[in-house]
């Protein structure tokens, strides 16, 4: 049984581990993969009113069409910074407006953008694996310090290494299985 110093340790490295595999996931969102997806301009920002706003707080973001992305703004007198927002953003995309809605329209992936788009994934899933590893070895340190440090029980110690090793094996397999989505994604034409 573990006492709640090592359960705070523990819980503490699967609170990180967590926290790693979700921003993995927000940020394959931004991936453009060839469908209007709104969530490609989440890292969109516009100057509104001499503040950089996300895209999602001065617009509605539709996807009236598996091509096309329509963006209606709040304020008509945002489409130029809208527009100069998405150029910037380099998100890959050309907006045209009819002075109402702004348009863009997502062009098909081409099979060396496809393969860079899956490196660009396995690298992040890479990175997130990093991250899930370091918690992990931080909450070992920490739990081997409670043991010399604090009193924490030899036993106790290591079942909760174990613990957290069952943790950052379950959330690389997660890691895994989000990259592997994201790929077959990406290579469906």
């Amino acid at each position: 049984m573990l006492t709640d110093r090592a359960k705070e340790i523990v819980n503490g490295a699967d609170s990180k581990m967590k926290a790693a595999v979700s921003f993995l996931e927000e940020d394959l969102k931004t991936y453009r993969v060839g469908k209007a997806n709104p969530s490609i301009f989440n890292n969109v920002l516009v100057n509104y009113y001499g503040s950089p706003t996300p895209l999602s707080q001065v617009a509605s973001i539709s996807a009236p069409d598996a091509k096309t992305l329509a963006i209606q703004p709040w304020e008509k007198n945002l489409i130029p910074a809208i527009e100069k927002a998405i150029l910037d953003a380099n998100v890959g995309l050309t907006p045209q407006n009819n002075g109402e809605i702004i348009r863009c329209t997502v062009p098909a992936l081409t099979e060396e953008r496809r393969r860079e788009l899956i490196k660009k994934a396995k690298e992040a899933g890479e990175n997130g694996k990093i991250v899930v590893r370091n918690s992990r070895r931080d909450a070992i340190d920490t739990l081997k310090k409670a043991q010399k440090n604090e009193g924490l029980s030899e036993d106790t110690e290591k079942e909760a290494e174990d613990e957290v090793q069952k943790i950052t094996d379950k959330n690389i397999k997660s890691i895994d299985e989000i990259v592997s989505a994201k790929e077959k994604e990406i290579m469906t034409v």
